[in-house]
């Protein structure tokens, strides 16, 4: 009997805080608004009933947009990705937590952090999250080498974690970047050579993509086809890969991996 596959769809939901990376000024309410606007263009793909995804929301974000947050927590689930996205303590591991479950009602179990910067084990295990998804197993330059790890979930100390997909053998990245600077048919093909290999595929993008963002002083394959021309190639993407599996939640995939650890 074939084993059946999962699409872990997530989104960084939180301030566009990027052309900051790139000394271009942006102030506090403006990274909301754009945020807020990526957010609202999502939300038609959203309301899809057969998807459902995974929403790292920083806690400074929700707490701007309460209402939107708590009703999108009726059909995806909302985690962490922790308090600000532009500064980090350990103390933000749980009052990000606390925020987020005091907005929707609901327990709050995955870690997502900023920029998938490093975080220890120990602490986001002790602010009572059950899997983390903070691992991008390829190397970036620049950013990290993550060539080590595994290319599938895995325990450590203790915490699941769940990595971002990357193709098998050579390990390109099937992260937001690749999707919009790739071609498609190229993109679709890794991103389904890793489904099968591995029976889920985890990706990841961030609303702000989804609106204009080209006036902002960052480099143009951060923004390429920003706007409604990436949207409508997300829409292919989620219908293409409708036909090969399920889109769940990734609190639901972490009950099946405890069901059926195989």
């Amino acid at each position: 009997m074939k084993r059946e596959q999962y699409i872990l769809l997530s989104f960084d939901v939180e301030e566009f805080d990027m052309p900051l990376e790139y000394q271009h000024p942006i102030a506090v309410e403006e990274q909301m608004q754009v945020g807020k606007a990526g957010l609202d263009a999502l939300r038609p793909l959203l309301s899809d009933p057969q998807l459902v995804t995974t929403l790292f929301t920083t806690a400074h974000f929700a707490e701007q947009f309460p209402v939107h947050i708590q009703d999108l927590s009726g059909q995806h689930e909302i985690a962490s990705h922790t308090f600000y996205h532009s500064s980090f303590e350990d103390a933000h591991l749980i009052q990000s937590k606390q925020s987020l479950e005091a907005i929707t009602g609901k327990p709050v179990s995955g870690l997502r952090m900023p920029r998938m910067r490093p975080v220890a084990m120990e602490a986001v295990k002790k602010a009572g999250y059950t899997y983390d998804a903070s691992i991008n197993p390829t190397w970036l330059p620049g950013r990290y080498n993550n060539l080590h790890l595994s290319r599938r979930y895995y325990q450590d100390q203790g915490m699941l974690r769940v990595p971002a997909s990357v193709s098998p053998v050579i390990r390109f990245p099937l992260f937001w970047l690749s999707f919009k600077n790739l071609p498609y048919t190229i993109f679709r093909s890794l991103a389904l050579r890793a489904l099968h290999r591995d029976g889920y595929l985890s990706l990841y993008f961030h609303p702000w993509e989804f609106v204009d963002i080209s006036g902002y002083g960052m480099p143009q394959y951060t923004w390429r086809h920003a706007g409604p021309v990436l949207l409508e190639r997300l829409y292919r993407l989620v219908n293409d890969l409708k036909k090969q599996a399920r889109f769940i939640s990734m609190q639901d995939f972490t009950h099946h991996i405890q069901k059926d650890p195989a």
